[in-house]
């Protein structure tokens, strides 16, 4: 193993900075945090997806250890998402657990083949006004998700979570040997126990494994009919599952200053989803609110990706007895904290500072991704408005000047700008197809025809003045508008002068 190749693998599974012991404790302990900020949010989607928590356990379990060693982004959290959950439910409702079974692994080898084929590159249309509001999305979600755990409760509940805030919150000033987090678990747990008191535990949140998850192919029928009833979910699983990864790597690669190979994520999610159908779970995906959570509290390696799988296991079978004592009041001050780090508060005043067509992309994103609860939804609204804004403001710099020689009886036409689908009429409105000269000159030396629409209507032009009894010339063409107008329009390669 060369230098270089031992320093990246150090870097990828223990940070790279300061003592491996050091990285390796940081991340350990971040892992455990990550590991509860899963358990309530995997249980609750479980219930979305319409199956027992431990399918959902289960998932996470495999999907952070497949991820963890096959993943593109280190310290990446990734287990049982809601945005999965919602496309499943559905198909669970209809036709039962094993259907979703075979979804998932179907599912893995749909990211897997994305994977192979680059189409992470997609994430490049990706605008940054749509990734604030994604990730402001999903603070309001997390923070929603915790709201009816505070509903129909006591006075105690409220007294824990605020406790257990201001463990989370203070401690740091004192020490930073341990994540917080991991302190208030502990110290809310040994109040609860000590001092009984009408409270909600783990216990109350549904029945968790008592066994390790098992091997086996999906109980289903192969038939062309089971094709037909899976496919159309595990596409669907496949793609969300796909962008709310690329979403939190691109995040994370924003919080830690480094890099990470998206098509790699893309194929090491597709082997942990077809690991996960084979061994009972549901199909996951990058988790940003644990994510968040595990690199605020110092993970940055491979190392707390594996540990928040492993430690889960440990916690839902070995040290099952005592998860189940867990206050879920700890579990909420939690995800409260999450999603306090994860919303982008600079955004707020971000608003009055940036153009306002990228306030209200990041608003539209936020606002239909709360409202339906589906990111896909939410991103895919952000990505139509920034691509219509784009072309909007790239039509208004097309412009066309018209001059007129009278020696030569030619009406000259200098037009500068892109041509394109959406600026193909505003171009073609600015000439006169019933011109009174003798002669027209079209001058696209400070122009580019990008596609067939502006062909067409140059085309068009030509052609309808040609008709009229004008002689027409074409002149500036650049290389690639030339291409495009031999191809696609060969009247008007006639006119063409140089």
């Amino acid at each position: 193993m060369t230098a270089l190749t031992l320093a990246r693998y150090r870097a990828e599974w223990f940070g790279g900075a300061g003592a491996m012991s050091q990285g390796m404790r940081r991340d350990i302990l971040a892992g455990m945090v990550g590991t509860f900020a899963l358990i309530p949010e995997v249980i609750a989607f479980s219930f979305v997806a319409g199956v027992d928590p431990q399918v959902g356990l289960f998932a996470s379990f495999v999907i952070g250890i497949v991820i963890a060693f096959a993943g593109g982004r280190p310290a990446m959290i990734s287990g049982a998402a809601g945005s999965v959950a919602l496309v499943a439910a559905a198909l669970v409702h209809a036709h039962g657990l094993p259907y979703l079974l075979a979804a998932t692994v179907m599912a893995g080898a749909f990211q897997i083949v994305f994977g192979l084929l680059g189409l992470d590159v997609l994430l490049r249309f990706v605008s940054r006004s749509v990734r604030t509001g994604f990730v402001n999305a999903l603070a309001i979600l997390i923070f929603s998700a915790q709201v009816p755990q505070m509903l129909g409760v006591d006075w105690h509940t409220y007294a824990m979570i605020a406790l257990g805030l201001a463990i989370i919150y203070l401690l740091p000033r004192l020490s930073t040997a341990i994540p917080s987090p991991l302190i208030c678990i502990v110290v809310l747990t040994a109040i609860s126990i000590t001092i009984p008191m009408p409270i909600r535990t783990v216990a109350d949140l549904g029945r968790l494994p008592s066994s390790l998850p098992g091997f086996a192919l999906p109980a289903i029928p192969l038939t062309l009919e089971t094709l037909k009833i899976v496919t159309p979910y595990a596409f669907a699983m496949a793609a969300v599952g796909l962008l709310e990864s690329m979403m939190t790597a691109s995040v994370v690669d924003d919080l830690t200053e480094t890099t990470s190979s998206k098509a790699r994520e893309c194929t090491g999610l597709g082997l942990a989803n077809v690991a996960v159908g084979l061994f009972g779970g549901i199909a996951g995906c990058g988790m940003i609110g644990q994510t968040v959570g595990n690199i605020r509290y110092g993970g940055r390696g491979r190392l707390s990706t594996l540990v928040a799988g492993v430690f889960l296991l440990l916690v839902m079978v070995p040290l099952r007895p005592w998860a189940e004592k867990v206050p879920v009041a700890a579990l909420v001050a939690i995800m409260i904290m999450v999603s306090i780090s994860t919303f982008s508060w600079s955004s707020i005043s971000d608003l009055a500072r940036h153009p306002k067509v990228s306030g209200i992309v990041m608003l539209a994103t936020v606002a239909v991704t709360v409202a339906t609860h589906d990111l896909s939804a939410g991103v895919g609204v952000g990505v139509l408005l920034s691509g219509v804004f784009f072309a909007f403001k790239v039509t208004r710099l097309m412009a066309v000047q018209v001059e007129y020689d009278a020696a030569s009886d030619t009406r000259i036409y200098k037009v500068s700008g892109q041509i394109f689908f959406a600026s193909a009429d505003i171009f073609a409105d600015h000439f006169d197809l019933r011109d009174t000269a003798a002669n027209v000159r079209i001058d696209l030396t400070q122009a580019h025809l990008w596609d067939i629409t502006a062909v067409g209507a140059l085309e068009d032009i030509v052609t309808r003045m040609r008709r009229h009894g004008i002689a027409v010339e074409l002149i500036g063409l650049n290389e690639a508008s030339a291409i495009l107008v031999d191809r696609h329009a060969p009247l008007v390669r006639d006119v063409q002068g140089v």
